[in-house]
């Protein structure tokens, strides 16, 4: 949900644009980021559902921050 500022989501190659006090699901092994694309601050609330709220099954596509190299990553297809 985003509190403030807006954001773009991509979710599976689609965009989807959000303003403040809007959200989206992301399924269960959905590609997806989010992007913001405001003149100020983005803030936004994620909630996790489920069991495992670890990020042992995170497959990274692509990451701007250094956590991971492409090359050692699985893809969304390697799942089962």
């Amino acid at each position: 949900m985003v509190v403030k500022g807006e954001a773009k989501v991509v979710l599976d190659g689609k965009e989807i644009p959000l303003k403040e006090g809007e959200s989206v699901d992301i399924p269960k092994g959905s590609a997806h980021r989010i992007e913001n694309i405001g003149k100020e601050t983005l803030i936004f609330i994620e909630v996790q559902r489920g069991e495992n709220f670890s990020e042992e099954d995170v497959i990274r596509i692509e990451d701007d921050y250094g956590r991971v190299h492409p090359q050692s990553e699985g893809s969304l297809s390697d799942r089962s």
